[in-house]
């Protein structure tokens, strides 16, 4: 326990003034005639005890005691996920196809893909209370907006202000994820970590760039999820039969298989509607429910209430005595006139 304002627990000898008040002893013709009355004495004590009580207790709450902010250990169910958000200029684009929206939201079919993207990803943090998040936003550079933290309250806000704004016209998701493993360098290994990369496009790497990546989530033991998302008139990230000329060798399908073949679990997730976008959410959700090993930061906390509820307790045991020392005045005060 620690105080905001130590120097006044030099008044704290002020609690015996209780025991110095000044002398009620009388002088009586003989001695035989004073009662011994035991009770009386051993509640005077408990008064004056009160007394000193309640002036101690007032002088330690205005000194200002606390706890200081600590690190708590304690296990949980969960995961550590570093979310990697697309921020460019085709996030803002209006997503999924009409047909199918089902979902019962209030959101409008207007909204843009980075939009539905913060809403989903607001009910999966939410829906996991003990894992560890960090956030990425990624165009043509990737930024760590946020390190890895216990505090859902941070994360929310991150999430909340990641959809402010308009998005560049670039997209660099090797450099995402290399951010995205960089988050973990130098951690302690406490349990299943994730990589989430939300985005709607993709990227040709080179063979150098494939070689870092991958050795950079296998080294870091990461699990990667892409949740591609899907325009009105979207490809998918696997060859379809009569599918468009222009979508064989695109920059997805390029990405998608070179995540196959990553050493480390990988699984994509087609999202072309607000249903498949939902499921692909509670698919992730259900994985990765591992014992995790977590450090919860607990802030200050201000001890002077219990000071004060103890100085009020012995107050009330004062006023008390007080009212029934006056009520026992005026019936004597009564009787004696009678």
């Amino acid at each position: 326990m620690s105080w905001s304002q130590p120097y006044l627990l030099y008044l704290l000898p002020l609690a015996i003034l209780p025991w110095l008040s000044r002398n009620t002893e009388k002088q009586i013709v003989w001695q035989a005639l004073l009662p011994d009355d035991v009770m009386s004495l051993v509640i005077s004590w408990c008064l004056r005890l009160s007394a000193s009580l309640c002036i101690a207790a007032l002088i330690m709450a205005i000194a200002g005691p606390y706890l200081p902010e600590h690190l708590v250990e304690r296990s949980g169910q969960g995961a550590e996920v570093v979310i990697l958000l697309d921020r460019s200029r085709s996030m803002d684009q209006p997503f999924a196809r009409r047909y199918g929206y089902r979902l019962s939201t209030k959101m409008d079919f207007k909204q843009s893909k980075r939009s539905v993207a913060r809403y989903y990803l607001t009910e999966f943090v939410n829906n996991r209370p003990d894992d560890r998040f960090a956030y990425v936003f990624f165009s043509e550079q990737a930024t760590g907006i946020l390190p890895l933290t216990y505090s859902k309250e941070t994360t929310l806000a991150t999430i909340e202000a990641g959809g402010l704004g308009r998005g560049l016209t670039k997209t660099d998701i090797a450099a995402a994820l290399k951010k995205s493993a960089e988050m973990f360098e130098g951690e302690i290994y406490r349990g299943a970590r994730i990589v989430l990369l939300i985005s709607d496009g993709g990227q040709l790497l080179s063979t150098e760039q494939e070689q870092q990546i991958s050795r950079l989530l296998d080294e870091n033991n990461l699990s990667l999820y892409w949740i591609y998302l899907r325009s009105v008139n979207g490809m998918t990230l696997e060859e379809q039969p009569g599918e468009s000329v222009l979508w064989q060798g695109a920059p997805e399908r390029h990405l998608h298989h070179f995540f196959k073949t990553l050493k480390v679990p990988y699984q994509a997730f087609e999202a072309g509607s607000l249903e498949q976008f939902s499921a692909a959410i509670n698919t992730i959700d259900q994985q990765h429910y591992q014992t995790l090993l977590l450090k919860e930061r607990i802030p200050r906390q201000s001890l002077a209430d219990y000071f004060l509820w103890g100085a009020l307790v012995s107050l009330l045991l004062l006023t008390a005595s007080q009212l029934y020392t006056l009520s026992g005045v005026k019936r004597a005060y009564r009787s004696a006139r009678h």
